[in-house]
């Protein structure tokens, strides 16, 4: 991959992405488990929902394509993945975030 870009600009153009049950993005909420560059022109994202159930999981995965799209060269191949292990929690939550919506530590294990 070009040394262009680094793990810490995708998670940046995926801060931009937002779970619309939730009302916080991706990142922040803790469903990204991995970016990976792979191989040459090829990025590896592994993520969850905070739910298996989750009714807008196939939204938030196009929209995180969208954003992608605009920061890779076009020669990168992005793949998501969704896995559910370990299960999200909302431990994994950034502190920002928790607060933001009203989570405390008690709530969050």
């Amino acid at each position: 991959m070009t040394a262009a870009l680094d793990t810490e600009q995708i998670r940046t153009a995926l801060r931009k992405v937002v779970d619309p049950e939730v009302g916080a993005n991706i990142v922040d909420l803790g469903l990204i488990y991995r970016i990976e560059f792979d191989a040459p022109g090829k990025l590896l994202i592994e993520m969850t929902m905070t739910s298996p159930a989750c009714p807008m999981g196939e939204m938030i995965v196009d929209d995180a394509y969208a954003e992608l799209d605009s920061v890779l060269p076009a020669d990168c191949q992005p793949e998501i993945r969704l896995v559910w292990e370990p299960p999200w929690a909302p431990s994994m939550m950034s502190e920002k975030c928790r607060l933001s919506l009203g989570w405390n530590e008690a709530d969050s294990t």
